[in-house]
């Protein structure tokens, strides 16, 4: 698979749907670049954003990061994954978000893990509550049982790792010939990453430089969205 090592300057494009077109089993891990592009922001951008206008309330933060969320809409990249997936090409993707963005543009097969808005659980008693839904309301939602409120994974363990969807991370890369990593630094990337076949190919989508410089086969950098619709343009031109 790795036939185009080093060969940076060539037709980029072409290279990525060569490598598409001649796997079987991708798989795609992502982080925040892919829902900037569709609009939205970093949980760091929005601490940020808070702590500038003088801003210290958890729960008014809480409720901002996730209404953040109804105010923008999963990517052109989160709909390519998905149609990769329903070609039967994408064996599943590995995200660092919390947005749910893939699950919403409609995607199967995703392993969130650091949980996400569609992990959530009572500051209380602990019980479970799953569904992204229960944010899309003008209060944050309480516990049915005790009265507590409800915190997504993420905030409740302290940006802890959900398991469930480690051990799915883990057993996808180790299956994949073909690595998409888009919009990622890599962070967390060591519980799953080690994981991977040695012979698979890895295409990166970053406009910046990361730690995968190094390990990619190739580097794309351009916008993951621009990457994409080239892609699609490229891929029905070949027929």
């Amino acid at each position: 698979m790795n036939f185009f090592k080093g060969n940076q300057n060539a037709d980029q494009i072409q290279q990525l749907s060569d490598y598409i077109d001649s796997s079987s089993s991708i798989v795609a891990t992502t982080g925040a670049g892919i829902s900037v592009a569709g609009g939205g922001k970093t949980y760091g951008q929005l601490r940020i954003s808070r702590r500038g206008s003088g801003g210290s309330d958890d729960n008014s933060f809480l409720y901002s990061w996730v209404d953040s969320m109804f105010h923008y809409h999963p990517s052109y990249s989160h709909y390519a994954l998905r149609d990769l997936e329903e070609e039967g090409k994408l064996l599943g993707i590995i995200t660092t978000n919390v947005d749910c963005m893939h699950t919403i543009a409609g995607s199967k097969n995703v392993a969130e893990i650091q949980g996400s808005l569609q992990v959530n659980c009572c500051s209380g008693c602990g019980r479970f509550y799953e569904g992204y839904e229960i944010w899309n309301q003008e209060e944050l939602p309480t516990c049915k049982v005790c009265g507590k409120s409800i915190l997504p994974w993420p905030i409740y363990s302290h940006v802890g790792l959900w398991d469930d969807d480690v051990r799915k991370a883990q057993k996808w890369i180790s299956e994949a010939d073909l690595i998409l990593v888009i919009g990622t630094h890599g962070y967390y990337g060591g519980v799953y990453w080690d994981y991977r076949r040695k012979d698979a190919a890895i295409v990166q989508i970053n406009p910046g430089r990361t730690g995968f410089d190094r390990v990619a086969d190739l580097n794309i950098r351009e916008n993951c969205d621009d990457v994409f619709k080239k892609l699609k343009e490229r891929r029905e031109k070949n027929g």
